[in-house]
């Protein structure tokens, strides 16, 4: 009996342990890779609708492009595209564009604030792009079946129709776009729009059919075609999102040329494309958990570039009812404030890293924050970068006064100096001892004159970044010919700042060389006549590379933008100034004018030997 007792016991818990490993282990990982199969299945049902003529509900037509090689509609240009499908109108203080009723999806938007060069008149900027036309560029959202059901869904090329009065999408007035499957399903995607850049897509699925129907939500950006980008270090432009515990992540379009797929399941976030100053991205609840995908092919000889979610959790519809799902989508300028009021907002996950601080970003986020108030006080980007100047060398003016002590030491010990160097010169052994004898005699530490450099460079940087990258930089004027201080000095005096009708940075080799501004040699200026406050180094090789350090350093930032030469001509300005001032103060003999002229007599022969 107790036998009999035993085998039903462990027949009762063996069913346990197998219905609940099925249940709890087996079942839901089943279940997850046939969402992720069908969410597989879904992406490419998206594509190869891309390849189809579009239908109205009815069935009928709609005339696309010439069908290209790809197999997909082919228009000559982006307005051609525009033009071609019934759209809703999106005017807001920000944004111009429209929705295609084909797919109902944003992929017409044009930024009204922002032009494409520093000319009034230039075109706005382009962000969107429909499919078809050159460099494709767009957002959708839709749906993929749960359980791999057969259910028809609206695709790429599903032709909505709206629904209600509201015919211009506006920050006041958004608008709802209707689809029926003709199966018991009708499926409506209401758009909002802020004042800025940031769109809510609401989607509503009313179910009249006798069954219960399961839906998992997607939102994906797709751009046709490799943007041309700087491919800067300080910046990145390509694919790019923030997802959960993976953080940042950060792909280069030959990166995702290589790899093809990069696939994140069971995680947080948003995801995107970022360019220099322009940004997408698709973004889920903050607590929603999606399968992130970021993915490449070539179709037919041109790139095709998406970064996409799908939800984990499906939304459930029941027979004879409705269910309701929001996401959102960003589509705009890369504004700082916009985009920390954003994620303070709403709880988007670091959404601040649409812009690339950079390595220091410690540093860079708050020389930006500093450049913009002092911009808000002064009411110009390039006195803002001035009063910069200003506060960085008032802050290391401690250490900036014992680095020139020092130089003013080393200044009124340049007879003995010399002196050891005839002594001893043919001993060099002997003559770097009694040099550094010296120095600790005299307390003179011989480095301490590259302190003022070294510890503005990481503020150097920081500034250059923020020159750089930062869209409120963009176009932002100076005085005179400066008007844009993100780009380099516009005038060249290669061409005799363009008396003469030629581009000498098109020759080969040479030419990248050969593009120099005014403010650049400026800047050159500075920094020799700063060389010739210090004491000449001893030794006739650093003495040389010394010298040539200014010619340099200007045709490198010959190319930089305009806003950092002049920054740095400042700052040069600046330590003239503070270096003259701390040196006379302890004594040293400061010829300024001397030295400067001394440079440019001819210095005599060296006395040849005597013959045998």
């Amino acid at each position: 009996m107790t036998d009999n007792r035993n085998v039903i016991i462990a027949i009762i818990l063996s069913m346990v342990v197998l219905f609940g490993w099925q249940f709890f282990v087996a079942g839901p990982q089943l279940e997850r890779a046939q969402q992720q199969a069908q969410i597989a299945a879904e992406q490419a049902q998206s594509e190869a609708a891309l390849a189809t003529p579009a239908t109205t509900e009815a069935g009928t037509s709609v005339a696309p492009g010439a069908i290209g090689a790809d197999g997909n509609p082919s228009y000559p240009d982006r307005e051609t595209a525009v033009a071609a499908t019934q759209r809703i109108t999106i005017d807001t203080p920000d944004l111009l564009g429209s929705i295609n009723l084909t797919g109902a999806r944003i992929d017409d938007l044009e930024l009204k604030q922002y032009r494409e060069t520093v000319e009034p008149d230039s075109p706005i900027i382009t962000l969107l792009t429909p499919a078809g036309a050159p460099n494709a560029y767009f957002i959708e959202q839709g749906w993929v079946a749960a359980g791999g059901a057969n259910v028809p869904l609206p695709t790429a090329q599903s032709v909505w129709t709206l629904e209600g009065d509201n015919t211009v999408l506006t920050p006041e007035t958004p608008v709802t776009l209707r689809f029926d499957n003709g199966a018991g399903l009708i499926f409506r995607r209401t758009f909002a729009v802020d004042e800025h850049y940031l769109f809510t897509v609401t989607q509503n699925v009313e179910n009249l059919s006798p069954t219960q129907v399961s839906l998992f939500p997607y939102s994906r950006v797709v751009r046709y075609g490799t943007p041309k980008v700087q491919n800067f270090f300080i910046q990145h432009e390509g694919p790019h999102g923030v997802l959960g515990s993976n953080n940042l992540v950060s792909l280069k379009y030959s990166d995702l040329q290589k790899d093809q797929r990069r696939q994140i399941d069971n995680t947080q976030g948003w995801l995107g494309f970022s360019d220099k100053y322009w940004a997408t991205a698709v973004l889920p609840n903050p607590q929603a958990s999606i399968n992130a995908l970021f993915s490449w092919k070539n179709n037919a000889g041109y790139d095709d570039y998406q970064t996409s979610f799908v939800e984990t959790t499906p939304v459930v519809v029941p027979p004879g009812g409705s269910a309701t799902h929001e996401t959102y989508v960003f589509a705009g300028a890369k504004e700082e404030a916009v985009i920390a009021s954003y994620e303070q907002q709403y709880g988007f996950d670091r959404l601040e890293l649409l812009i690339d601080w950079g390595w220091l970003h410690f540093i860079t986020k708050p020389m930006f924050h500093l450049l913009t108030f002092l911009h808000g006080v002064l009411g110009n980007f390039g006195l803002a970068v001035l009063a910069v100047t200003v506060i960085v060398k008032a802050i290391f003016f401690p250490l900036a006064s014992r680095s020139y002590a020092s130089m003013a030491a080393m200044r009124r010990v340049q007879p003995e100096m010399k002196a050891i160097q005839e002594r001893l010169k043919d001993d060099r052994p002997a003559q770097q001892q009694a040099m550094m004898e010296l120095y600790k005699k005299e307390k003179i530490n011989p480095l301490s004159g590259c302190w003022p450099i070294l510890i503005q460079i990481p503020v150097f940087f920081a500034l250059y970044t923020v020159i750089f990258i930062s869209l409120e930089m963009r176009h932002a004027p100076f005085f005179g010919w400066i008007r844009d201080l993100a780009a380099p000095d516009p005038t060249n005096i290669f061409t005799l700042f363009g008396l003469i009708p030629w581009d000498p940075t098109a020759l080969p080799l040479i030419g990248g060389f050969l593009h120099l501004g005014v403010w650049p040699v400026i800047m050159g200026i500075t920094m020799w006549v700063q060389m010739k406050l210090n004491p000449p180094p001893p030794d006739p090789t650093q003495a040389m590379i010394f010298n040539w350090m200014p010619v340099i350093f200007t045709f490198m930032l010959g190319t930089f933008p305009a806003g950092l030469v002049i920054y740095w001509a400042w700052n040069n300005t600046l330590s003239i100034t503070q270096q003259w001032f701390i040196m006379k103060r302890h004594g040293a003999e400061v010829n300024l004018l001397g030295n400067i002229l001394d440079s440019f007599k001819r210095k005599p022969k060296a006395a040849e030997p005597p013959k045998a």
